[in-house]
């Protein structure tokens, strides 16, 4: 299993480098999500509800899916994955140090002065991040532009933009859906990690997005509705969304904030609160 800087060829294969079998990468994921409680907590901020949520989606990427290579982190021909919900960027740079972008030790070094992993992705700043992000709803419209990059470089590398179900109340994200399905940019394949949950509660009673999926097929996207925590469910649909070439795919995952933790499940404060040293202590047995 990975967990340190490894030597890879520079001319990266074709296919991921690890391609983890599913039981692989659901022990992956559970390290994942160690990683989370453990940085957050030791940097005493952060957002565990959303990176927990997005870890398995992150596990079958970097783990399965993607073609990358750690070695050589602007490799020309990398897909390209994109953290639009920039908050949950440790569950991003979890995946980025098992893969050996970096060393895992500098996890630690979490929101820290001086340090390279701050707490919203800086790509200047961090091996493997490709958007820096900040405000919400700004990363479908990003992708769009790699993604189209690839069209005019005749590269075939593929784009995967990671939203959140919140951000899909920003208007940029429809202008950005709009203008992929317009172009109709069938190298892109945006993920919404439906956890159900934003900062203040529920999305349902803050702006009900409700029918998601019709709103996606709508706007002229392919769409897959899956459970997010499935990894046979997850791997099909982005095998799927590789072969569609009439146009962008999304996928809906259907998630839990706070997955794999029982007291931070569907539990708002979580979302942007860290747990204690107890309640790290306690987290940690909970993912053995």
């Amino acid at each position: 299993m990975p967990n340190q800087i490894k030597e890879f060829p520079r001319a990266a294969p074709r296919a991921n480098i690890f391609n983890l079998s599913v039981a692989e990468l659901k022990e992956m994921a559970k390290k994942l999500r160690r990683h989370v409680i453990t940085m957050t907590t030791a940097a005493g901020s952060g957002h565990p509800g959303g990176s927990l949520s997005a870890a398995d989606i992150v596990t079958a990427l970097y783990f399965k899916v993607m073609r990358h290579n750690p070695q050589d982190p602007q490799w020309a021909d990398r897909d390209r994955f994109i953290l639009s919900k920039g908050h949950a960027a440790p569950i991003l740079y979890a995946a980025l140090a098992e893969s050996g972008y970096f060393p895992v030790e500098e996890l630690a070094t979490l929101r820290k002065l001086g340090s390279r992993l701050q707490g919203h992705t800086d790509r200047n700043l961090t091996p493997g991040v490709e958007m820096s992000a900040g405000s919400l709803g700004m990363g479908l419209s990003f992708g769009i532009g790699v993604a189209l990059a690839a069209r005019l470089d005749h590269r075939d590398y593929c784009t995967y933009v990671l939203l959140s179900d919140g951000e899909c109340e920003e208007g940029q994200t429809w202008e950005a859906t709009l203008s992929a399905a317009q172009f109709k940019v069938d190298n892109l394949v945006a993920i919404v990690d439906c956890n159900r949950m934003q900062l203040s509660g529920w999305t349902r009673d803050i702006m009900n997005l409700e029918p998601l999926k019709q709103k996606w097929q709508a706007f002229g996207w392919h769409t897959i509705d899956i459970d997010g925590h499935d990894f046979n469910q997850i791997l099909a649909a982005l095998q799927e969304a590789q072969k569609i070439k009439t146009g962008p795919t999304v996928i809906i995952a259907h998630t839990i904030k706070g997955k794999g933790v029982s007291f931070m499940e569907s539990n708002v404060k979580f979302h942007g609160k860290v747990a204690t040293p107890e309640e790290a202590e306690r987290a940690l047995k909970e993912l053995e």
